[in-house]
């Protein structure tokens, strides 16, 4: 009987793309925005962060690298938040009504420390969910098993008794082999809460 959810938070409560930042920063040029962020300012990079390195520290080692993009390097750190574009409509109420039916909702996110506090300070989302464990906290990042087992163990939880919720398949899949539930999450609340019901009818919640 699964009593937990465990919400991934960027791509299933903030709607995050660097393309958010890096299209306008290079005039709308989809090709130059695309290499940059594909090899440059790229996820093998910004994971980096996730596991814990200094931002500033990651952000002089590629200005170093690319002195050609020292700017555009320097504005993801700078103009993070520029990334965001906002919450994804209906997580919030989502986790408000499963709170309401007495499912434990925590958190497992893959976030830089830098921008951390200020994400809870702006997303009532990320607010809402009282237990987190942040890859850059522990040093640790999806979809490596012992950032779950981590989680697990911090808050007493039984792996078959949680369902858990990426965008990303590889990190849902770590889960699924850990012993939880899992459900690649593919871009709408809308699409979410069909999944979520089939749960409750099933009797799993």
């Amino acid at each position: 009987m699964i009593k937990n959810v465990i919400f991934d938070f960027g791509n299933v409560l903030i709607d995050w793309n660097p393309a958010y930042l890096f299209l306008p920063y290079f005039g709308g040029d989809e090709e130059k925005c695309r290499f940059f962020t594909d090899n440059v300012c790229n996820r093998e990079w910004f994971t980096r962060m996730d596991r814990g390195e200094d931002m500033d520290q990651c952000v002089a080692e590629l200005q170093e690298t690319y002195p050609q993009y020292a700017d555009a390097v320097a504005a993801f750190r700078d103009r993070w938040f520029e990334m965001c574009n906002g919450e994804i409509p209906g997580m919030l109420e989502i986790i408000q009504d499963l709170k309401k039916k007495g499912v434990g909702v925590y958190g497992l996110t893959n976030w830089p420390a830098e921008t951390f506090d200020e994400a809870r300070r702006r997303f009532k989302t990320i607010a809402s969910i009282d237990n987190i464990v942040v890859s850059s906290h522990v040093k640790l990042a999806k979809p490596e098993p012992a950032i779950y087992e981590l989680l697990l163990s911090k808050y007493n939880l039984k792996p078959e008794e949680c369902v858990f919720i990426d965008d990303r398949k590889d990190n849902v899949d770590t889960a699924i082999r850990l012993g939880m539930s899992g459900i690649v999450y593919t871009g709408s609340a809308k699409e979410l809460i069909p999944l979520l019901d089939r749960l409750f009818s099933s009797g799993l919640l």
